[in-house]
């Protein structure tokens, strides 16, 4: 969320200061596409701060992103000034790429609270079990 307040912020800066709508560069990626671009960037950078099967953290997961898409960070950079000079339209595309996190959010949501759910029955189970007197079985000679 904090990615995202920093975007709306410099977005307005940039709004304020200039009235210039800028050209698009020859290689614009799309609307849809750069919100998609932008819910993954800010999944990985939030990304970063979460411990790895190997307890590793802070590791950059930005350029597998930009390798995903087929893109590098220029042609983001571009695209996304571009979008900046057009205030509403980066806005929306915020908008957006906020609504997919929160679908992809309350959908994992769903699936650990499944999986929580059949973890606490199964231990129920367990302590529900009768126990074996171990005093009255005959130990071999």
């Amino acid at each position: 969320m904090k990615k995202i307040t920093f975007f709306f912020s410099i977005a307005i800066l940039c709004s304020c200061t200039s009235n210039t709508i800028l050209e698009p560069p020859k290689d614009l990626i799309s609307k849809d596409s750069m919100s998609i671009l932008i819910q993954e960037l800010m999944i990985a950078s939030s990304a970063k701060f979460i411990k790895t099967k190997e307890l590793k953290k802070g590791i950059n997961y930005m350029p597998l992103v930009y390798e995903k898409f087929k893109i590098d960070s220029s042609r983001f950079q571009r695209s996304s000034l571009y979008y900046l000079s057009k205030i509403d339209e980066y806005i929306e595309i915020f908008e957006d790429a906020n609504k997919r996190i929160e679908k992809k959010k309350a959908f994992y949501d769903k699936i650990k609270n499944k999986q929580d759910s059949l973890r606490k029955d199964s231990l129920t189970k367990l302590k529900s079990k009768p126990k074996i007197d171990t005093s009255k079985i005959k130990k071999p000679l």
